[in-house]
């Protein structure tokens, strides 16, 4: 049975068309429908798109609605459920899935859901997890085994980021190059060497994370602004270049000067988003080389997410490094500027309520 819930709650929301979020604390908690699943959230992370979403850049202006509550990544435990619901229980630790597919678009019916023609995204396209109550349908309620910490499980979506570049890549006994260790590429930097990466190589314009991905596993680390470094990555791959690019900046100098040191016949897995489109060399980056390019979307539902349970639960993958900061949920606007500095590299938010 469904437990008496407050009809009000607190959310941080995205109410104007300029930089900046509003913490509200009267917002309504959302109403359960058949098959949706009621959480109240215990920790949630800030994401990149949060970010973007705070500074209200052209994409967000173009993408997000006003008055939405923001956020996607999160853990919780189930507090109310619909009539249908049977995957989950009143009580259970879960996160979820933030893409909601339609069901009914070919990728969807495919067991591609996660580039679902009609997805909608929790915190951009309905309201998120940066408030007390998040509502998710069933489908996309992830159970939360019990070894893995409340701080870790709300960062199971860009860790599915990381985890399914690299494992679309294929770099097991393969050279890697990871242009940008942000939150993701440093994840991704784990991710490969406990995959069985070789030699893995990276660039990025901070020092401090450069000497970072070193600690967690990457051989090489070279400044992103050096005009030399693809140079320097080819020599260091038996001077034919790494056989695979995991390019995770968005950059387009970076996305550039991967493809361009990528081998031979390599394999490059896209996942930063640009600002802006990009010119490419295709004659000589791509088709000359026979390269393979794969865009990366989000995480392969579910596939990914069991992926990262193992690892995590085989302690094949270290995050305690990478989430630098948690804070109170009231201090969300100290986390983003945090970000912006480049002082934080993963913040997640501690969500209150009132029994605590």
């Amino acid at each position: 049975m469904n437990a008496p819930i407050s009809r009000m709650m607190l959310a941080i929301k995205k109410t104007q068309p300029q930089p900046g979020l509003t913490w509200q604390p009267q917002t309504r908690v959302p109403g359960v429908g058949p098959g949706d699943v009621l959480v109240a959230v215990t920790h949630a992370a800030i994401c990149g798109t949060d970010r973007h979403i705070y500074e209200w850049d052209q994409w967000s202006a173009d993408r997000v609605p006003l008055g939405v509550t923001v956020g996607h990544e999160f853990v919780g435990r189930v507090v109310a459920i619909g009539d249908a619901v049977t995957r989950t229980q009143i009580g259970k630790r879960v996160s979820a899935e933030g893409h909601i597919g339609c069901g009914q678009c070919e990728p969807c019916r495919c067991g591609n859901g996660h580039i679902c023609e009609r997805v909608d995204i929790l915190g951009i396209d309905c309201d998120g997890c940066f408030a007390q109550f998040v509502k998710v349908p069933q489908e996309n309620i992830w159970p939360v085994h019990d070894d893995i910490p409340d701080h870790i499980a709300a960062v199971f979506d860009p860790l599915g980021n990381a985890m399914h570049t690299v494992m679309a890549a294929g770099v097991s006994g393969r050279s890697v190059l990871i242009t940008g260790v942000g939150i993701i590429g440093m994840m991704a930097v784990g991710i490969a060497r406990a995959a069985g990466a070789g030699t893995i190589l990276v660039t990025d314009t901070n020092p401090d994370r450069l000497a970072l991905a070193l600690e967690l596993g990457a051989d090489l680390a070279y400044q992103a602004g050096d005009p030399d470094w693809p140079a320097d990555a080819r020599k260091a791959t038996q001077d034919q270049g790494p056989q695979v690019l995991l390019e995770m900046s968005g950059h387009a100098n970076a996305i550039r000067q991967g493809l361009g040191a990528l081998r031979n016949g390599g394999t490059a897995a896209l996942l930063g988003l640009p600002a802006k489109p990009v010119t490419l060399d295709l004659p000589n980056d791509i088709i000359f080389k026979g390269a393979t390019v794969i865009g990366i979307n989000g995480r392969r539902m579910f596939e990914t997410w069991y992926q990262v349970e193992s690892f995590l639960l085989a302690g094949r993958i270290q995050l305690d490094r990478i989430i630098t900061h948690q804070l109170d949920m009231q201090d969300f606007e100290k986390g983003v500027k945090l970000m912006q500095s480049g002082e934080a590299i993963k913040v997640v938010l501690k969500i209150p309520h009132d029994e605590e």
